[in-house]
């Protein structure tokens, strides 16, 4: 009896050893990924920071930043975590390892793929004619909303970012601000379209990136349906590290305000994005705050008139926190916020509607398609992935007029590339 417990102390304490040394292997390695993606991505931040509070004459570095770093750091980090957890074996062939980090549909812009989720393709895809042609439907999709959508819009939100700022009017700052709304939106979930189409080319089903998230009825609804990868990223290894809901209500609301702080820093290195997140984490704390006071539970949906209405303010809510996001300097975003909630002179909106009337009809556009039924928006999706031979010619004349559009402009980079 006595051996028997000397070998299963000695099982226990050999257990124990194994822990503390995956547990320290899995802590070097993402210090390590947090150390490169911060020497690349943050180090003129920090220095700037620095030079401003303290007057100082630090030089900054200047550094380069690699495409899609934040992306493959992410992806990097999920793995080791869910290895360390037990969520998945560990991959023990380095070209299939390799082959997840850099892979090339999804690698510059995302969206943020799981090795869970992509384990067994990694090794063992099939592809075939029908599955190609999936793809290269989708793909078309997500070219077309970036070269026919985010393109033209981003003509308009560049000529009033152009502008000096005075000469910026409420109708100017509000059209820029609705510009952006739609561009960054068509930008990126084109381009995770076009990732998603690559990708079942390829052989892999990466998972969808957006659901209509303007048409949220709150914030916490929108983050559900906007960058779907990145929030739900955020959520299971950020979130839920930090406590997630198992704690006090404030120890919560901390929780939500610094993840979001934190997703704002992930997407630049700059005190515009600090803020841009901190609107959004504070708008989620009020939402809560506002669920658990009407006795609401997360499933919670308001309903006809209500839920109209919820919708436009939140849409209003997050096009407004975009500002942030999209101008390079406090000073730009706060003109333009001054002027939509001071300067508003109603006798000049017939004389600018009047002057704009193209880019009113397109952002009317914008307005109807998106908010018509999902119903409607499934039967188009249904109609452009069947494979008569009607559908394939337009879909092949669409691809055509796309590249022509591609050569006779300046090609504008995915927005997203930068982070």
């Amino acid at each position: 009896a006595a051996g028997r417990n000397d070998v299963v102390g000695s099982d226990e304490n050999s257990s124990r050893q194994r822990l503390r040394r995956a547990k320290l292997a899995m802590v070097l390695c993402v210090i390590g990924n947090l150390a490169i993606l911060g020497f690349f991505k943050y180090t003129d931040f920090l220095i700037g920071t620095v030079n401003g509070l303290l007057g100082g004459q630090l030089s900054l570095l200047h550094i380069a930043l690699p495409i899609g770093i934040s992306f493959y750091t992410f992806q990097t980090m999920s793995y080791i975590i869910d290895v360390y957890w037990g969520k998945v074996a560990a991959q023990k062939d380095f070209i299939a390892f390799a082959a997840y980090v850099t892979l090339f549909p999804q690698l510059i812009a995302g969206p943020i793929v799981r090795y869970a989720d992509v384990a067994v393709m990694l090794v063992g895809r099939k592809t075939n004619v029908e599955q190609i042609a999936e793809g290269i439907r989708r793909f078309i999709i997500g070219f077309g909303k970036k070269v026919l959508l985010a393109n033209q819009v981003y003509v308009i939100w560049n000529e009033i970012t152009a502008m000096e700022l005075e000469q910026i009017s409420l109708a100017t700052a509000w059209l820029g601000a609705l510009a952006f709304t739609f561009q960054i939106y068509f930008d990126f979930s084109g381009y995770s379209d076009m990732a998603i189409g690559l990708g079942r080319m390829l052989g892999f089903e990466f998972k969808e990136n957006f659901d209509y998230p303007y048409l949220s009825s709150s914030v916490t609804e929108f983050w559900r349906r906007w960058h779907i990868s990145l929030s739900t990223w955020l959520r299971d290894y950020l979130y839920i590290s930090m406590g997630g809901n198992r704690c006090s209500r404030w120890r919560m609301y901390f929780n939500q305000f610094m993840t979001m702080i934190l997703g704002g820093l992930w997407h630049g290195a700059s005190w515009n994005f600090v803020v841009w997140g901190a609107l959004h984490g504070a708008a989620l704390c009020g939402h809560k705050a506002w669920q658990n006071r009407l006795g609401h539970d997360k499933r919670y949906h308001p309903s006809g008139i209500r839920r109209l209405l919820a919708i436009v303010l939140t849409f209003h809510l997050v096009c407004l926190c975009w500002l942030f996001f999209a101008n390079a300097t406090f000073e730009a975003s706060g003109v333009m916020l001054q002027k939509i909630f001071t300067d508003f002179h109603g006798e000049l909106l017939p004389e600018f509607l009047a002057g704009y009337p193209t880019v009113m009809a397109l952002i009317l556009f914008g307005f109807v398609v998106h908010y018509l039924p999902t119903s409607w928006s499934d039967a188009a999706c249904r109609f452009l992935t069947r494979e008569s031979l009607v559908v394939q010619l337009i879909l092949f004349l669409l691809l055509i007029f796309i590249i022509v559009q591609v050569r006779g402009s300046e090609v504008q980079p995915f927005i997203y590339l930068q982070f």
